[in-house]
């Protein structure tokens, strides 16, 4: 552990918090500090990060269930990325899926009390022939079950997001990744301003924006602070906030940069710059926080439930557990209470 001898006092985390409350922005200096404060801040710090959040969000905790829709075959040099073209990673990797088992996926998000399907395709842009499949499963899901659908397709244009729109789409997410400074350390075949163009397109759609990043790759505490700039900037309303998974066979294999009070610090500062919006903790969860991982619900509201892209999640009981324990409830898809979840112990 890190104790530094210039702590800041527990006043000076909450004035952060008072001004995010009050809609306005912490300067840089004040980012930095919440990111290089020393362990003995920590809980300071989670207590202010968690007033921001019970004021937009009360003590609800909202589910996504994600489904790898089409895994690998990608064009794309992403380095952190198992289905990437220059990954040797041991995936699967197969076409889109047919309906049916799209539809039996969706059928188990509604089971595990999820609010949002995310429904994803690796590539850099869907084709015509894929897209319309993706449709015709969007609405199939649509009339079965009572799911948020948010869909994943790389790169958009916005009659496509318009034609999302149509078929019953909520929200598309397209993750920014890291700031716009860091972005050629970590991808070469698209561009950071391809990424934030299709988050326009989507908004400009009328659709929910659904926007993060990867945190640990090498990136510095000033890109952790710009990737959330950006974000506010562009207006985004869900914000997943993924740990560094270094898969064997991906050129950041060997990147070890996170440790739990790292990661909770970094959730700290998104809820003071990001007040409002839907954070979800995603990829790496259980990796990095690992047996902190209920501390996250402090400063962000959100975590997916089950298996991520090509790495398998916590179970679905300890996670029902780790809400219900810490006195957190599950929201419904309208964003209401669930308070009938049966826990196991």
């Amino acid at each position: 552990m890190t104790y530094g001898s210039e702590t800041r006092a527990p006043a000076f985390w909450h004035t952060l918090a008072d001004r995010a409350l009050a809609g306005a922005l912490i300067d840089r200096e004040e980012a930095r500090a919440v990111l290089a404060a020393p362990d003995t801040a920590l809980m300071d710090q989670l207590a202010a990060a968690y007033r921001v959040r019970y004021h937009y969000w009360g003590n609800r905790v909202r589910l996504h269930y994600l489904l790898n829709a089409q895994s690998g075959l990608c064009p794309e040099d992403c380095h952190y990325c198992s289905q990437s073209k220059i990954s040797a990673a041991e995936i699967d990797r197969y076409p889109l899926l047919a309906r049916d088992k799209i539809l039996a996926a969706a059928a188990r998000a509604a089971e595990l009390k999820a609010g949002t399907f995310c429904l994803v395709i690796s590539g850099r842009a869907p084709g015509e022939r894929v897209f319309e499949k993706v449709l015709d499963a969007v609405r199939a899901v649509k009339s079965q079950y009572d799911l948020k659908v948010c869909a994943c397709l790389g790169l958009l244009t916005e009659e496509q997001a318009v034609r999302l729109r149509d078929a019953g789409v909520t929200q598309v997410n397209h993750n920014l990744n890291t700031s716009e400074r860091f972005h050629p350390e970590i991808c070469t075949t698209h561009g950071f301003d391809d990424r934030r163009q299709t988050v326009e397109h989507v908004k400009r759609a009328g659709l929910k924006t659904c926007s993060g990043g990867i945190i640990g790759m090498g990136e510095s505490d000033d890109d952790v602070i710009d990737l959330a700039l950006s974000l506010r900037e562009l207006g985004v309303r869900s914000v997943p906030v993924n740990f560094l998974i270094p898969i064997p066979g991906t050129p950041l294999a060997g990147t070890r940069a996170l440790d739990p009070r790292r990661c909770l610090r970094v959730l700290c500062l998104y809820r003071f710059l990001l007040p409002s919006q839907e954070i979800r903790i995603a990829g790496g969860r259980e990796v990095h926080l690992r047996s902190m991982q209920v501390m996250g619900l402090y400063p962000a509201n959100s975590i997916f439930i089950g298996d991520y892209l090509t790495t398998p999640g916590q179970a679905a009981q300890q996670d029902y557990a780790m809400i219900a324990d810490a006195g957190f409830v599950l929201e419904t898809p309208d964003g209401a209470p669930l308070e009938d979840v049966p826990v196991t112990r």
